[in-house]
């Protein structure tokens, strides 16, 4: 059995954001995180709500190291905090970190109180030329029953 090589950070603030170099040409790529399963606290009954998030970013000088966003996005699972301050928090970090010509953040939200919350989050309009897929995410669907 191997060791695990890596600590979760206990808190968003705890975790660290790591930049790369970006390579040739990245200022003319759209890069794709996806967060299929990201977990987090309701802040008011501390229970878990669940999200996707999927992260979009053109970068200038440098990339995200994707070991250090899964462990800070990871680090999310024991705070607790809003959607909107949660979806927007991670916006932030990821711009401090590596200064992105252009990011967007969609936090689509599983239901609370019945109602699916979604954060969409751009940091300025896309440069030009630039070919930014669809997120790919539909919106809730409530499950359908059938009698039979």
């Amino acid at each position: 059995m191997s060791k695990l090589t890596s600590t979760l950070p206990a808190t968003p603030d705890d975790a660290e954001l790591e930049a790369l170099p970006a390579p040739a040409h990245a200022d003319k790529a759209v890069l794709r995180f996806s967060c299929p399963e990201f977990t987090t606290l309701c802040p008011r009954t501390g229970q878990p709500d669940f999200a996707h998030l999927v992260i979009d970013y053109n970068p200038k000088a440098s990339i995200l190291e994707s070991k250090s966003l899964k462990l800070f996005l990871a680090s999310f699972r024991n705070h607790a905090d809003f959607h909107e301050a949660t979806t927007l928090l991670v916006a932030s970090r990821i711009e401090a970190c590596i200064h992105p010509r252009w990011l967007r953040i969609g936090g689509y939200w599983f239901p609370r109180g019945g109602i699916p919350i979604d954060i969409f989050y751009q940091s300025s309009p896309p440069p030009p030329d630039l070919w930014i897929p669809p997120q790919g995410v539909s919106p809730y669907q409530p499950r359908t029953q059938t009698l039979s």
